[in-house]
C-alpha cells in the first residue's frame, strides 16, 4: 500500500513538472501579440484572429509542430513548397507540413496563405474590428471543418480581449515597441525589423539568379521581396492574373493608384516593400523623383518620406541625401 502512495506521489510531482514548463494562453498572447499587430498593419488581417488562430492551431505553442517545425497554424506543405518539412499525422497518417526556421516565419506565411487565396478575399472587405465577421468568414470559406471553429475563435478573442489588438494604430505600435526594446525583462518576441541595434541581413543583389518563373516574367529578389521588371505592353491587370494578386494589393505593394500605368523596364514589386530600404542612403540623381527612389530600393514611400521627414508632394533636388535605414535627425530649432 505503502508503495502504490509513492509510486503515485512520485507520479503527481512529475505531472506538475511536465505542466509548469508547458507554456500558457497568457504567455503565447504576450510572446506573439507584436508579431500579430505587425501582419496586421502590414496584411489587413485582425491580429485578434491571427493570435487566436496560433494557440488553438498550436496549442499554445505547446503542440508538436509549433515546438519542432515552428509552425503555428497547421499549414501543410502543398505543391509550391520548396522549405523544409516535417511529418505529422493529422486528417491522414504521416501528412507533410512545412517546416520554419522561426515562428515569426510561420505568422508572415499565415499572412500569405489567407491574402494570396481567392477564396478569402471577402474577409478583407470587413472592418477590421469586425473579428466574429473574420471567424465565420473563415470556416465559410474552408479554413477548417470544424463546425464550431468560428465559436472557439470567438470564445478565445472575449476572454482574453484579444480585439483590444486590433485597435492598435502605427503610433501605439511604434510605441509599444520602443516600450518592448528598453525593458530587459521584456516577454515579447520583437519583429525584426524593428529590434534595437539589429542588423538586417544584406540586401540581396538585382542581378542575381531568379528564383522563380512567372507565366511570362522573371521573378526576382530585392532587399528579400519578390519583384519582376515591366515589359512593354504590361497592364498592372495583366500581372495581376499571372501572379494571382488582388488589385488592393497590387496598387499597395507598389504605391500606385487604380489607373495608373506601368512602364517598360518598372519594376513591379509581388510582395509588400519594406520599412527601410537596401542601403543607408541615397543620392538623388537627375530628375528622380520619391516614389521611384522607393521602388529602386525596396522600401515604403510612406517610410521614405517619414525617415526624410518629407511629404508626398515634397521636392527634392540633385545631389540630395535621403535617408533608407534610419531616421534622419531633426534640423536643430533656432532662436
Amino acid at each position: 500500500m505503502k508503495l502504490r502512495i509513492l509510486v503515485f506521489a512520485v507520479l503527481m510531482i512529475a505531472l506538475s513538472k511536465l505542466n509548469a514548463q508547458k507554456q500558457t494562453t497568457e504567455q503565447y498572447i504576450t510572446k506573439y501579440k507584436l508579431i500579430a499587430i505587425d501582419e496586421m498593419l502590414e496584411y489587413e488581417i485582425p491580429a485578434s484572429i491571427t493570435l487566436a488562430q496560433g494557440i488553438l492551431e498550436s496549442g499554445n505553442g505547446n503542440s508538436r509542430l509549433a515546438s519542432k517545425a515552428n509552425n503555428h497554424f497547421g499549414i501543410k506543405c502543398h505543391s509550391d513548397w520548396k522549405g523544409k518539412k516535417i511529418y505529422h499525422d493529422d486528417d491522414e497518417k504521416h501528412e507533410c507540413f512545412r517546416k520554419y526556421p522561426r515562428a515569426e516565419d510561420s505568422y508572415r506565411d499565415h499572412s500569405l496563405f489567407l491574402s494570396k487565396k481567392k477564396r478569402y478575399a471577402d474577409l478583407f472587405k470587413l472592418n477590421i474590428t469586425n473579428y466574429k465577421g473574420w471567424a465565420k468568414g473563415l470556416k465559410k470559406a474552408g479554413y477548417a471543418t470544424n463546425p464550431k471553429y468560428p465559436k472557439r475563435l470567438i470564445d478565445l478573442i472575449e476572454r482574453y480581449d484579444l480585439d483590444k489588438y486590433d485597435k492598435v494604430s502605427k503610433k501605439d505600435f511604434e510605441k509599444m515597441i520602443a516600450a518592448a526594446n528598453s525593458d530587459p525583462g521584456n516577454k515579447s518576441i520583437i519583429p525584426e525589423e524593428y529590434k534595437k541595434g539589429h542588423k538586417a541581413p544584406p540586401a540581396v543583389a538585382v542581378a542575381q539568379k531568379p528564383k522563380s518563373h512567372g507565366a511570362y516574367h522573371q521573378v526576382e529578389y530585392h532587399n528579400r521581396i519578390k519583384y519582376i521588371v515591366a515589359r512593354s505592353g504590361d497592364t498592372p491587370e495583366k500581372i495581376m492574373k499571372e501572379f494571382d494578386i488582388w488589385p488592393k494589393q497590387f496598387y499597395k505593394f507598389n504605391d500606385l493608384k487604380s489607373g495608373d500605368k506601368l512602364k517598360d523596364g518598372m519594376i513591379v514589386y509581388l510582395q509588400p516593400k519594406r520599412k527601410k530600404g537596401d542601403v543607408k542612403y541615397h543620392i538623388v540623381k537627375g530628375n528622380e523623383s520619391l516614389w521611384e527612389i522607393s521602388q529602386q530600393h525596396g522600401i515604403k514611400l510612406s517610410w521614405l518620406l517619414k525617415r526624410n521627414h518629407l511629404k508626398e508632394n515634397s521636392r527634392i533636388r540633385k545631389g540630395q541625401k535621403l535617408w533608407l535605414r534610419k531616421t534622419k535627425p531633426a534640423p536643430a530649432a533656432s532662436y
